[in-house]
């Protein structure tokens, strides 16, 4: 089990990579009118293209392009957890993402703490036909 890392501010932190960035498609549903801050920011990784229309991220050693979000209300987790098909109490493989937490950076590179994330697995990446993002970021509007 991942230990959670404490953030000094006490607001949820999830940094986002594909639909839940401001002006994609699960922003406003999810994410519009609850998130009290939003930095650009990256992390390390790898980040895919999946043939689905949006982008699954894996541990990996390359920067990782998106928005750190923080909102005043965890419960917002939950409806995250839903929408990336997490279920804490099912094994990672049983998980279409798995939430994990991560070091984020700013675009200058310093250290802006822990964040949750949603990553998948490189075996299930590679089973959805994921294409790797070399630059390490992704958009709707890419194609």
């Amino acid at each position: 089990m991942t230990e959670f890392k404490k953030n000094l501010s006490g607001l949820l932190r999830v940094f986002v990579y594909g639909t839940l960035k401001p002006g994609e498609a699960n922003y406003q549903s999810y994410c519009d009118g609850k998130v009290a801050n939003a930095t650009k920011a990256f992390t390390f990784g790898q980040l895919f293209d999946l043939p689905a229309g949006y982008p699954a991220m894996t541990l990996g050693n390359t920067a990782v392009y998106g928005y750190l979000l923080e909102f005043s209300s965890s419960d917002v987790l939950f409806d995250l957890d839903e929408l990336e098909d997490y279920h804490p109490a099912r094994s990672t493989s049983e998980n279409l993402y798995n939430r994990q937490q991560i070091e984020i950076y700013d675009l200058q590179g310093r250290s802006l703490g822990w964040a949750w994330v949603y990553l998948m697995t490189p075996n299930l990446v590679g089973k959805l036909g994921g294409i790797l993002l070399p630059d390490g970021w992704w958009s709707s509007d890419r194609k």
